[in-house]
């Protein structure tokens, strides 16, 4: 994989192209890959952080935190975590997660942070750490599980 460019920023701080394109990259990956129709635009966008890795001029990684005053837990979200095909097994999935944990740290020291994550990920979020905290559920017709990363 080429240099990629780490950017984390505010809703109002993207450009229109950077939104397109970020935007773009989540409707690749949740909604034409997986065959999944769905509202991508549920009203979490405004008041969340963007974390997104770019080579070139194209997004490769992206993931929203959602702030624990908007998210239902009460606590931080990660969400919307998504790589583009040609980033995938190359570890940036990985590091993407790592930085937006670390950012959760930063930002809410001692908060717990929550995600609804697709079953077939289960491992690989608790690989971070992150624990089955519910039943699993059905969203979009794909099963998911609650999972908690708790704060040390």
């Amino acid at each position: 994989m080429a240099v990629v460019n780490w950017q984390f920023q505010r809703f109002e701080d993207l450009a229109p192209a950077e939104l397109y394109a970020l935007l773009r990259l989540r409707q690749d990956v949740f909604v034409v890959e997986q065959a999944c129709a769905y509202a991508d635009l549920d009203g979490a966008d405004p008041p969340s952080f963007h974390l997104s890795a770019w080579s070139a001029e194209s997004p490769v990684a992206y993931l929203r935190v959602i702030p624990p005053e908007v998210h239902s837990s009460g606590c931080p979200s990660l969400g919307r975590i998504c790589t583009s095909l040609s980033a995938r097994r190359t570890g940036l999935g990985r590091d993407l997660v790592r930085r937006g944990l670390n950012f959760v740290q930063e930002r809410w020291p001692g908060m717990d942070c929550q995600i609804g994550a697709q079953a077939y990920l289960r491992k690989f979020y608790e690989g971070f750490q992150f624990e089955v905290n519910g039943e699993a559920y059905n969203e979009d017709g794909i099963r998911h599980f609650p999972m908690r990363w708790y704060s040390k």
